[in-house]
């Protein structure tokens, strides 16, 4: 999964998607993981116990944009999205019960996605991340390590919020 949304996020950053067919394709991808039962089972039952973490879904998607404004609007008008917190620099906006982050950067591209995990304790976190390898980034109750590809990963609670 995570290979298929760095090349979609390489396609928006090549002009090959609009941000519109980025979301979208990202929410697809997303609902296609939620939805496919016991598809993937056997894979599962053979690697139960290997994971350091059970995440529970996508709680987040970051992205960087250079116009703040004109993204809010975007996501407000052809997605339906709820702005529960605007600034110059900053936006962030409900989906279902989920949500996504604006920040005011020069170039578009993704600033960081984030997995809701049962049971999280930050500092435990830490010493999982810590243990497998990672020089994980901690602020607060949230912690960022990059993933295979550099793309940066947060960890938080199923009730962390915008």
């Amino acid at each position: 999964m995570m290979g298929q949304i760095d090349r979609f996020v390489q396609d928006y950053e090549r002009g090959k998607l609009t941000r519109r067919q980025l979301v979208a394709h990202v929410a697809g991808l997303a609902a296609a993981v939620a939805t496919a039962g016991t598809g993937g089972k056997a894979f599962a039952d053979s690697h139960e116990g290997a994971s350091a973490f059970k995440a529970t879904g996508v709680n987040h998607i970051a992205l960087n944009v250079p116009d703040v404004a004109k993204s809010r609007d975007f996501y407000v008008k052809h997605l339906g999205m709820t702005v529960t917190r605007d600034g110059r620099d900053s936006c962030f906006m409900t989906c279902g019960k989920n949500f996504v982050a604006l920040f005011r950067a020069e170039k578009a591209e993704m600033n960081h996605y984030c997995y809701s995990v049962e049971d999280f304790d930050v500092a435990d976190a830490e010493k999982k991340l810590k243990a497998e390898g990672f020089k994980p980034r901690r602020e607060g109750n949230r912690i960022y390590f990059p993933d295979p590809d550099g793309l940066e990963v947060q960890l938080a609670a199923d009730d962390h919020s915008a």
